[in-house]
């Protein structure tokens, strides 16, 4: 099924005023980076040494001050301050829950907003980063769906959270020979604010310096990228990052998913699960993820559960099931606890893990669907949220 406009909407990348002066090199690829300081006058012969001396700097010590870097001449250093920055988005604020999640509100060129979580484990940490300023798809039961799209983030603007995070935990200088298990930031999950595959070119751009063995260095397999199921850019996904893939699923069933998940609208389950049998990286090693939110008496039936054993037959998976985490005007509430463990069962009886994720940051609207941006808000009443759910 061809979708009617482009799938990832690459004329959204744009701030509300467009940045001029010196170029940012945070983001930017090897390729581009190489052309610039040929630009700059940086001699052909110099050129892929300094290159990689600057991608090293910035990505495995995270200097973002061109006088630091001793390796370089004062002059050259001198040059590069002239015509580039190193600028990631601004801490607006940080919020710390009792548990030890950390929400970071960052502002982004032109003054928008997003938001990104740190989650710390034993034995690992993970940052959920976000991908648009607000979100197209209007998920029903997702606080960050009642914002509307505004634009998508710049390569910079998405691997910079991560820097972020890395100065926040003070991580930088402990990573020399740090393998992924030991790193405070060892996990990278693209499920924070909107659609990645609607930005597909910039969060591919990105993830590959997040991967990059001489860039951040982590691990495909440690990094996973949520979809609501946009199909078409599924199999595109494997070729061209390679890295792990989750499915925001939620529903068994066209009417339900419908008003859960409104792309279904558009790929409906049949597509969509036709379109994971087929993914390029299936197999018992990278399994995909369905993420299932649950739901009081909406999603959360045991016929729910047996229809969806049914429904990813053939699929190495997991099913993390995600106990809806309640906002400010949710039409929702969270599933029964008895409840949620008898789906648990069917699934795990069937042969596929069903962990039950802990809910992480309630404190502080940090948890999974919680995230929105602070001065985007649209201000919609729990009637009208409710009306667009169609419940």
């Amino acid at each position: 099924m061809k979708p009617s406009a482009p799938i990832t909407h690459d004329l959204l990348t744009i701030p509300r005023t467009l940045p001029s002066g010196p170029v940012n090199l945070i983001g930017m690829s090897r390729a581009v980076m190489l052309e610039k300081l040929l630009e700059i006058g940086t001699p052909e012969k110099q050129v892929k040494m300094r290159a990689a001396q600057l991608w090293q700097w910035i990505y495995q010590k995270g200097e973002r001050n061109f006088s630091h870097m001793s390796n370089l001449s004062k002059n050259y250093r001198e040059l590069l301050s002239e015509k580039f920055i190193l600028d990631v988005p601004k801490v607006i604020s940080k919020q710390c829950s009792k548990d030890g999640t950390r929400k970071y509100l960052l502002q982004l060129a032109g003054g928008h907003e997003v938001e990104a979580v740190y989650i710390p484990e034993e034995g690992r940490g993970t940052l959920c980063v976000s991908s648009q300023v607000g979100c197209t798809l209007t998920c029903s039961f997702c606080h960050t769906g009642t914002q509307k799209l505004v634009r998508n983030l710049t390569p910079g603007e998405i691997v910079g959270q991560v820097l972020i995070a890395r100065d926040d935990l003070g991580e930088w200088k402990n990573l020399n020979g740090a393998n992924n298990e030991t790193r405070l930031l060892s996990n990278v999950v693209l499920m924070g604010m909107g659609e990645p595959l609607y930005n597909f070119e910039n969060v591919r751009d990105a993830l590959k310096i997040v991967m990059d063995p001489e860039g951040i260095c982590l691990s495909r397999k440690r990094i996973t990228l949520s979809t609501s199921g946009v199909v078409p850019e599924i199999s595109r996904t494997a070729d061209e990052i390679g890295c792990l893939l989750a499915v925001s699923f939620h529903g068994t069933t066209d009417e339900i998913r419908d008003k859960l998940v409104p792309i279904n609208k558009k790929w409906n389950i049949e597509t969509l699960i036709k379109a994971l049998k087929g993914y390029p990286r299936l197999s018992n090693s990278e399994r995909i993820t369905f993420e299932y939110v649950m739901i009081k008496d909406v999603n959360d039936s045991e016929l729910d559960a047996y229809r969806l054993v049914k429904l990813i037959a053939g699929i190495p998976a997991k099913i993390n099931l995600i106990p809806f985490n309640e906002w400010p005007g949710s039409p929702y509430r969270r599933s029964e606890w008895p409840q949620i463990k008898k789906f648990a069962d069917i699934i795990h009886r069937a042969g596929y893990a069903s962990p039950v994720r802990t809910p992480r940051g309630e404190d502080i609207m940090a948890a999974c669907g919680q995230l929105k941006s602070e001065t985007e808000r649209q201000q919609k009443s729990k009637k009208e949220i409710t009306m667009e759910a169609g419940i």
